[in-house]
């Protein structure tokens, strides 16, 4: 039987006392951020859950009411009204962007004198703040001195009211979008670059054309941040909560807009916590809310091995 010697023991010793020392020293380190996310993700999350199945309005103790939130929920016409203007603008909306940062990183991909300049104009937009620039075009879709009715009645084109016409309320919105479309167009621009242009070129002597290679190579390159921004834009479209904010007024009361065509499922979420103080009908509407992103999220990511390609694959 072999012996341990005591240089050895006092050795591992020493060792284990290190790690030990080193372990409380980086949990001291980490402790500011675990307490951070114990107290404000941790404990809101299953607060929430526990508020949804209670009466609560944050001056009286919750009372315990079952399902009776999410029965009331199901006869609520504002919720289908909001969960409806939300789904316009996860699945109308959100593409449209998706495509437009597409085709603008294709513009900027190409080899021209000043593209440094072309795509810093084209990303400047999505600096500025969401507030500012929701502010903005509340001034430039006036209907009267608006710099865009002004332009279309020069052009004699018809002037929509736009946020006073249930109609082009969200196509409003779909604007705003388009023009902060450069955050998207940065990350598509540098997955272009990744892509390898030997591909390019092999498929060009084989006689492809511009649609064929964008279909067979550029697509399939990109695919993996097609979904990313898939992913992401869905997320923020669900999520949407500013720009009908400020449009709308804040909190004059007439968060909605016209016929309740910018009342998006955040906004109605605010609405019901923060105005009404129905703080337990909130917290079911948030949780149905988290279902609903967390199933169309797993639809994605199930049905994405048949459509996204890996470049290790």
């Amino acid at each position: 039987m072999r012996s341990i010697s005591p240089g050895t023991a006092s050795g591992a010793r020493r060792s284990t006392r290190k790690e030990r020392r080193m372990f409380w020293t980086g949990l001291a380190f980490a402790l500011p951020w675990i307490i951070g996310f114990l107290a404000f993700t941790v404990y809101p999350f299953f607060g929430s859950l526990y508020f949804s199945f209670t009466s609560y309005d944050l001056f009286n103790p919750p009372q315990w009411i079952g399902l009776d939130n999410y029965k009331e929920i199901l006869q609520d016409s504002s919720f289908y009204k909001s969960l409806q203007n939300t789904f316009y603008m996860a699945f109308i909306a959100m593409p449209i962007g998706l495509i437009s940062s597409l085709l603008i990183a294709q513009l900027l991909n190409v080899k021209v004198r000043g593209i440094a300049l072309y795509r810093t104009v084209y990303y400047l937009p999505a600096v500025i703040p969401v507030v500012a620039n929701a502010i903005l075009w509340t001034w430039l879709l006036n209907p009267d001195y608006g710099i865009i009715n002004s332009v279309l009645r020069a052009l004699g084109l018809p002037d929509p009211a736009w946020l006073l016409d249930p109609a082009f309320t969200k196509p409003s919105l779909i604007l705003m979008g388009l023009w902060g479309s450069g955050a998207g167009s940065l990350i598509f621009l540098a997955a272009l670059q990744g892509i390898p242009q030997q591909f390019y070129e092999a498929a060009s002597i084989d006689g492809a054309n511009m649609w064929h290679r964008f279909r067979h190579i550029t697509l399939p390159g990109l695919s993996p941040i097609i979904l990313f921004q898939l992913i992401m834009g869905l997320i923020g479209a669900f999520q949407i909560f500013t720009e009908s904010f400020i449009l709308t007024g804040g909190n004059t009361g007439s968060l909605g807009g016209p016929d309740q065509s910018l009342l998006f499922y955040s906004v109605y979420l605010y609405q019901t916590a923060f105005m009404y103080l129905k703080m337990g009908y909130a917290s079911a509407l948030a949780w149905i809310l988290f279902v609903i992103v967390v199933l169309i999220t797993m639809v994605l990511l199930k049905t994405s091995a048949r459509w996204v390609y890996y470049g290790g694959e």
